[in-house]
């Protein structure tokens, strides 16, 4: 039994179809119907029902694909326990935020296929929180302060951001001094997130509210330009246009708490080599260096 197959079958069945599943494994949709209908063949039953809008699991393909999904990963770490040390091959999917994943976080990941030719990066960028398990990511890149959830988070550098305004909407509206101020303020957000500051050793939490919402930090910025309202953004992007004088630095008093880079990846008890080499490697560009870590909300 082909390990290609059984990890093509466990694509399909995670994606929901032969078409999103190509997209992940990077082949030719032809390809991956190939390697069903021998698997399926070679088992003597039938793994997917397909349909108009895609392709769903038998009861047989059900049971399998547990039993498939776990021989992967043990063939995946069979693999690496005997490759030399530092050689890393296979494909490595990370989700990376959109906002300034292609400017900071895109060299690292160009960095990491330089020193491991044998390894096919592939990375896809949006602020949209992905579902790594059901999307097929083998990890996350995310930045900002994390929410519970089951995964296993990495940090891996510092995330540094402030409050952020427009000279033109600072003239007309004024500039808030306390956390409780900023109710008075329009604010530019991403959703209904809190806003957190220190107040010394204390952390203040804030609801603020605004008419202007985006889900990207790019979009935000270009809001806070033009005089919307009040941002909260990465120093990675908008300190440039503080230094141009087409944003200001608005409640000095009270910052908000450092956040921080993390690499995310499904819950288990040890990494892949690949994620652990993409951390390490994140690590050495951004804990050593926090002035290059670009960020003050998680996106």
């Amino acid at each position: 039994m082909d390990i290609e197959d059984l990890r093509t079958f466990v694509e399909v069945a995670d994606a929901g179809g032969v078409s999103p599943a190509a997209r992940r494994l990077g082949v030719a949709k032809s390809i991956v119907s190939r390697r069903l209908a021998r698997l399926e063949n070679e088992l003597g039953v039938q793994l997917l029902a397909r349909t108009t809008r895609g392709a769903a699991l038998t009861e047989a393909g059900a049971t399998f694909r547990e039993h498939a999904a776990r021989a992967c990963v043990e063939m995946d770490a069979a693999r690496e326990a005997i490759l030399p040390s530092g050689d890393l091959r296979g494909r490595l999917r990370i989700a990376a935020p959109l906002t300034f994943g292609p400017t900071h976080f895109a060299p690292v990941f160009a960095e990491m296929a330089r020193r491991h030719p044998q390894l096919h990066v592939h990375a896809a960028y949006s602020d949209r929180f992905v579902d790594l398990v059901a999307e097929g990511f083998d990890c996350a890149v995310r930045v900002g302060y994390l929410q519970d959830s089951n995964l296993v988070a990495r940090c891996v550098g510092p995330l540094y951001g402030k409050l952020v305004a427009g000279p033109g909407y600072v003239a007309a509206h004024g500039s808030p001094e306390t956390p409780d101020a900023l109710a008075g303020h329009e604010a530019l957000m991403q959703g209904t997130e809190p806003w957190q500051f220190l107040d010394g050793e204390r952390i203040v939490t804030v609801h603020p509210r605004g008419r202007f919402k985006a889900d990207n930090g790019t979009a935000l910025l270009a809001a806070a330009i033009a005089g919307l309202g009040i941002a909260w953004l990465p120093d990675g992007i908008t300190q440039p246009h503080l230094d141009a004088g087409a944003l200001v630095q608005v409640m000095q008093r009270f910052p908000p708490p450092p956040a921080g880079i993390y690499v995310i990846r499904p819950p288990g008890p040890h990494p892949s080599l690949k994620v652990r080499a993409l951390t390490d490697l994140l690590m050495e560009c951004f804990n050593v260096a926090p002035s290059l870590a670009p960020g003050a909300r998680q996106a």
